[in-house]
């Protein structure tokens, strides 16, 4: 086995055993199974299994590199459910590798905010900081509530923010005030969740759905409880052993000090029972640390972080962080840099007098 190979075995390793310790459900199940409960659904906002068809495709199309097909939706992932799709706007900040879009869809009819995740080609080095990550900023407004610095500054601290504020209002003035989803995968679902707070709290929680695939912890108990509050229309997508989802650790008996999932999770995964294969979709608890869910397996899978409802989540470029654009390409009409990111648009810098931001 190549060097390169066994490093990353032996850390899969060492994260199972660290993510049994930080979870009692795995930790009381050992390597037995069980038959898990399936369609589920508490009080509150429900699951659509056809809505997660369409939005995941959303979330793979934004990781698309070549942004001129990504702009004219001509792109290989922009097929299936989303024909017809608009894009308003496309943000690459290139400095901090992000990567985002605004559009407005026909089905379900509504603007479409898409975050990509980490490039495939980095994600390893990435689980491992993720899993040594602390608590490291108060939420603005909420002295108990605390999040990991590195997602909320890219979204907050980055051009993403005031540009997918500008697109929506726009796509507001021009199409009528339409609802909002918001969707990401794995880092990418990070910024999407803040994203949606940000605008559940500017513009009303009733207008914003979140859909995420494969995110991280983003917070503590505190800022959990406040999330679900503020974005009751949120659904957290998981799969089967997904490693991003157990990250970073969450530790019971730490109390407020460790980090803790919003609901909704959603779970997908399969039981074998001999050559019966049962595809499973559980709809988990409020609580958003739902044992018999995700933490109920140990979860050190990277393939299964990639793949959500048979649809890739991952770069189609071989770098960390390449996109390439036609040098004169009449598609989009409007290019500009600022502060280090290109933006493409349909419509002129600042076409409206937008309020404070």
């Amino acid at each position: 086995m190549a060097r390169g190979a066994t490093a990353g075995l032996l850390l899969l390793l060492l994260l199972a055993a660290l993510l049994a310790s930080a979870s009692p459900a795995a930790a009381a199940e050992g390597r037995g199974r069980r038959v898990l409960r399936t369609k589920h659904s508490g009080a509150g906002y429900h699951y659509n299994h056809t809505l997660a068809h369409i939005l995941v495709e959303y979330a793979s199309a934004v990781y698309t590199s070549d942004l001129t097909s990504l702009f004219a939706w001509t792109c290989p992932r922009c097929k299936g459910h989303t024909k017809g799709f608009k894009v308003i706007e496309v943000i690459v900040d290139v400095e901090n590798c992000l990567q985002a879009f605004v559009g407005v869809a026909p089905d379900p009819r509504s603007v479409i905010v898409a975050f990509r995740g980490t490039q495939e080609h980095s994600i390893s080095n990435w689980i491992e900081d993720l899993f040594w990550k602390q608590l490291d900023v108060t939420y603005p407004g909420m002295p108990d509530a605390m999040v990991h610095h590195g997602f909320y500054s890219a979204y907050y601290n980055t051009t993403l923010r005031h540009e997918i504020l500008k697109s929506i209002q726009w796509a507001w003035k021009t199409y009528g005030k339409l609802p909002i989803n918001v969707v990401g995968h794995s880092m990418g679902g990070a910024l999407a969740s803040f994203c949606a707070l940000d605008l559940s709290v500017k513009f009303g929680s009733q207008v914003v759905e979140l859909m995420t695939f494969g995110q991280p912890r983003i917070g503590n108990p505190a800022f959990a409880a406040y999330f679900s509050a503020q974005v009751p229309r949120t659904i957290r997508v998981t799969h089967q052993n997904d490693i991003v989802p157990h990250l970073p650790p969450y530790y019971y008996y730490l109390g407020e000090w460790t980090y803790h999932h919003f609901a909704r999770e959603v779970w997908l995964h399969v039981i074998i029972d001999g050559n019966l294969v049962t595809r499973n979709v559980t709809i988990c608890d409020g609580s958003g640390e739902d044992p018999t869910c995700s933490r109920s397996v140990y979860g050190i899978s990277v393939a299964d972080h990639l793949e959500y409802y048979g649809v890739t989540l991952h770069a189609d470029s071989r770098g960390t962080c390449q996109f390439v654009m036609g040098a004169a390409n009449s598609v989009y009409s409007y290019v500009r840099e600022v502060d280090g990111a290109i933006i493409l648009s349909i419509y002129p810098q600042d076409p409206y007098a937008l309020e404070s931001m």
